[in-house]
């Protein structure tokens, strides 16, 4: 999962890209650690076209508050550079992987 720090790094890439999601978290966060690897994990394995990408609210705290990330660990999925779904403290990776599920099958449908 690489990391991201800027608000126009995040938006190049949203441009860039047709399927993104979007980790908020913190180093000092032990749900974020615990979900991070297999947030990755699940991208590279279930939807290899999506990518997946890291913001740290503890370093860049203007870039979190620019996308009203107040608590953490918050996920967040764009498809076709907008915004399709936010999951916020208590969710579970099975939520989050049915949500990307039905769009990204539409998006890559040879997969």
């Amino acid at each position: 999962m690489r990391q991201i720090a800027t608000e126009s790094e995040l938006n190049e890439l949203l441009a860039a890209e047709p399927a993104v999601m979007v980790l908020f978290g913190g180093a000092g966060c032990g749900v974020c650690q615990s979900i991070k690897p297999r947030l990755a994990d699940m991208a590279e394995q279930d939807f290899p076209q999506l990518v997946a990408v890291w913001v740290d609210c503890e370093e860049g705290g203007a870039l979190c508050a620019t996308h009203r990330v107040f608590s953490l660990p918050v996920v967040q999925l764009w498809f076709e550079g907008q915004p399709f779904d936010r999951f916020v403290r208590a969710f579970s990776l099975a939520t989050v992987r049915a949500a990307i599920e039905r769009p990204y099958r539409m998006l890559f449908p040879e997969e």
